[in-house]
């Protein structure tokens, strides 16, 4: 999962990936999946997202996952607020209001933490990773979550030349996505040319993409 690169760029305040403002794409498209208030929404590698905020603001409580401890903090502390630590068995974490942060390996995450779980938000994870570890992440998402409950995930993704700019974050097409989630529900929401892009992906020709998935 390159653990070592990610914690390097948070550790060095090396985070353009960060956006500065709530994802357009999440505020568009969150309607479509009607979502009940007050249902837990997952945000895989979520790093110190404000989308985790908007989410919260909506009604719903907010599980986070990021391996750095300093994306926790800087999510609590940019908000003046005092969060509760504890530890869970893959780490630390974090909670302050409807919002919880573990702190640690994806991988370490069981069933039994993400059994409130009804929807999944991916707009950083998917295509953070490179693709031996993409189909292992969803794989692991897949076994936590799919227990007839019809869990759903809004999954937002890039395609780009990857021979003209390595990733992070890495390209996704919609086959490769299609074949991940074989046997789900998926349903393509949008398509158009990338507007919002951190700066190394600045002049290349980029498609976005938003998916909506159901887990059987």
């Amino acid at each position: 999962m390159e653990q070592d690169f990610w914690l390097a760029r948070w550790r060095n305040g090396e985070i353009g990936f960060h956006q500065p403002q709530v994802d357009p794409m999440l505020a568009r498209f969150w309607p479509m999946l009607e979502v009940e208030s007050g249902a837990t929404v997952f945000v895989p590698l979520c790093g110190k997202s404000l989308d985790m905020r908007h989410l919260a603001a909506l009604g719903h409580p907010v599980l986070g996952v990021d391996l750095a401890e300093e994306a926790a903090q800087a999510y609590f502390d940019e908000a003046g607020e005092e969060a509760v630590r504890d530890d869970w068995r893959g780490g630390r974490r974090y909670r302050s209001g409807r919002t919880a942060i573990h702190v640690g390996d994806y991988f370490a995450l069981d069933a039994d933490a993400l059994s409130e779980v009804s929807v999944v938000y991916d707009r950083a994870a998917l295509v953070a990773l490179p693709p031996p570890v993409r189909a292992r992440y969803v794989a692991h998402a897949r076994a936590m979550l799919s227990a007839g409950r019809g869990v759903q995930i809004l999954l937002l993704t890039i395609e780009y030349d990857q021979a003209a700019v390595a990733g992070p974050p890495h390209s996704v097409d919609e086959a490769e996505v299609n074949q991940l989630f074989e046997g789900c529900e998926i349903e393509r929401l949008d398509e158009r040319p990338a507007r919002v892009l951190p700066p190394k992906l600045e002049g290349l020709d980029v498609i976005a993409r938003v998916h909506r998935i159901r887990l059987p």
